[in-house]
């Protein structure tokens, strides 16, 4: 499949980071615990997949052994980042949780440097310092100082470093198969991961009301519509794009908590919203990566 190097992704980025906005609020909506919301909707992601995995089984035969325990780990990456994450969200806001986000695509850096060598422009990094500063802005009011609160900044961070490791796994990874395969075969391993986790923790995987069961549902078909999006992308772009577009999760996840969970917006949080769609936008039109001429046949098709 030809493509010109000039391809735009603004639109499928925009979907993944309005999808992956709903996240937060869709933990926030929950009682039930950080693992059971992860494992779930890594089964439920995984079972609504497989109409689309089954026509595609074909390809199952261009991955090796290599490829086996690189989607297992980077499954177990995905699972670390979906329990630390919904921890965190579980002991502060949406605003003071997201923010954290804002450090992925250093972390992102920081590994593409070190695994693949990859380089970045000074500009690149220059629109990325005013949308980190934007997100920095969004959240500080809501940096609490009360212990579950930095728990809950910790737990954030720490899954900046696992959702990191995730996709520069897949960077390498999901050009050999079909990003709906990739997607499946690291949801599965998320899935089964988090299983044994919860039943060797003794954390009751039955008897949760028909609402969890709804949340659990939201959770593996929106945001998770995001990771597939990503997953597919990273065809073309690497991790630190990726990363740096997610940074418009926060302006999300925030606008959206304003409207439907209550949680107070200052005027300067506002502006740092702005700052971050302006850093981002910048920084996507910088060229991070080269499109080459030739691309392996991967589509949403």
């Amino acid at each position: 499949m030809k493509q010109d190097g000039s391809r735009s992704f603004a639109l499928p980025l925009t979907i993944s980071i309005i999808a992956i906005s709903f996240s937060a609020i869709f933990v926030k909506w929950s009682d039930a615990p950080a693992s059971i919301l992860s494992m779930y909707r890594m089964w439920l992601a995984s079972i609504l997949m497989l109409p689309i995995v089954w026509k595609k089984r074909h390809e199952f035969k261009n991955i090796v052994k290599r490829d086996w325990y690189l989607l297992f780990f980077s499954g177990v990456f995905l699972a670390f980042h979906f329990v630390l994450w919904f921890g965190s969200l579980k002991l502060t806001t949406v605003a003071s949780s997201t923010i954290i986000l804002a450090l992925q695509p250093i972390v992102s850096l920081v590994g593409g440097f070190f695994l693949y060598k990859e380089r970045t422009t000074l500009s690149a990094l220059m629109t990325m310092g005013i949308a980190i500063i934007g997100a920095m802005m969004i959240g500080w009011g809501d940096f609490g100082l009360s212990k579950s609160a930095i728990m809950g900044d910790i737990l954030s961070f720490l899954s900046v470093i696992s959702v990191v490791g995730y996709l520069l796994i897949g960077q390498s990874t999901v050009k050999k198969v079909s990003h709906w395969l990739y997607s499946f075969c690291v949801f599965l391993s998320a899935a089964i991961v988090l299983t044994i986790y919860n039943v060797s923790a003794g954390v009751a995987v039955t008897g949760y009301p028909a609402k969890e069961w709804g949340i659990f549902l939201l959770l593996a078909t929106v945001p998770t519509l995001s990771h597939v999006i990503n997953n597919w992308l990273l065809n073309y772009i690497n991790a630190t794009t990726i990363s740096m577009s997610i940074l418009g999760e926060p302006v999300g996840a925030t606008l959206l908590a304003f409207f439907l969970l209550h949680e107070n917006l200052a005027g300067w949080q506002i502006v740092g919203g702005l700052l971050v769609l302006v850093g981002v936008f910048f920084f996507l039109t910088q060229k991070q990566k080269p499109v080459p001429e030739v691309l392996k046949e991967s589509t949403f098709n």
